[in-house]
């Protein structure tokens, strides 16, 4: 809110490539934040992606959840004036790839009933397969 009144300040005093500058860093906190909210989505749908996988079956929460964190991403990445999106296809891969790491962890906690640690569920789901997965789900 601070910088909005800074920038009407900026424009009252004829200041416009102050604005501007202005303006852009609210575009960059802007892009920040819906990354920010796409990272913690994507992890959320690879936890339950590597549990699916890990232990060959689903259920209807996990399900849920799949569908509900796809429908997050796209809304949030969603460009509501001009079209198209925030972040292309290979920036999405980029973010899932980044916090596959942490989900793997997380699923670790919960699949198996947290029996196996997470480099032993590495080795019983395939990261390639799975980001492909989120990524297809993703841009369905």
């Amino acid at each position: 809110m601070e910088e909005l009144l800074e920038l009407r300040q900026f424009l009252e005093q004829g200041k416009i490539h102050e604005a501007l500058l202005l303006v852009d860093e609210l575009e960059e906190m802007s892009l920040s934040d819906k990354i920010n909210k796409i990272d913690s989505y994507g992890v959320i749908l690879l936890i339950h992606l590597i549990k699916q996988k890990a232990e060959k079956r689903s259920t209807r929460s996990w399900d849920v959840s799949i569908e509900n964190t796809v429908r997050e991403i796209n809304k949030i990445n969603k460009r509501r004036k001009s079209g198209g999106f925030y972040l292309n296809q290979a920036e999405l891969i980029d973010i899932l790839e980044q916090g596959y790491q942490v989900a793997l962890k997380r699923a670790a906690l919960e699949a198996f009933e947290g029996r196996y640690e997470a480099q032993e569920l590495a080795a019983i789901v395939d990261q390639q397969e799975t980001l492909a997965e989120a990524l297809k789900l993703i841009q369905q």
